[in-house]
């Protein structure tokens, strides 16, 4: 395997990471409506960023491949979890647009 392919390989494996934690800052502020978020949004980006490489590493060395459906829930679990932590969720004031 060349660089180049090495390279995309690589690329390709962190991808899902990657795009999941640009999605929940953006949703956190837009879909859930939170004015107020704790961190900056490339902040929360990085942590999940960090959090989604470490979930696909975790199934590449269990299941011994990567791809595998159950790997993407993971990753969604535990990026969603932390989103949760992160802006602090159990004190969300409830109702609509959190009045």
């Amino acid at each position: 395997m060349g660089l180049i392919q090495l390279l995309l390989h690589g690329l390709n494996f962190l991808a899902p990471a990657f795009f999941v934690a640009l999605l929940l800052p953006a949703a956190n502020r837009h879909v859930l409506r939170n004015p107020n978020p704790r961190l900056l949004w490339w902040v929360q980006a990085a942590i999940q960023f960090a959090v989604g490489v470490a979930v696909l590493l975790a199934g590449l060395v269990i299941f011994g491949v990567d791809g595998k459906m159950l790997t993407y829930l993971a990753l969604v679990l535990a990026c969603a979890t932390g989103q949760w932590l992160l802006t602090r969720g159990w004190q969300a004031k409830t109702g609509p647009r959190g009045r």
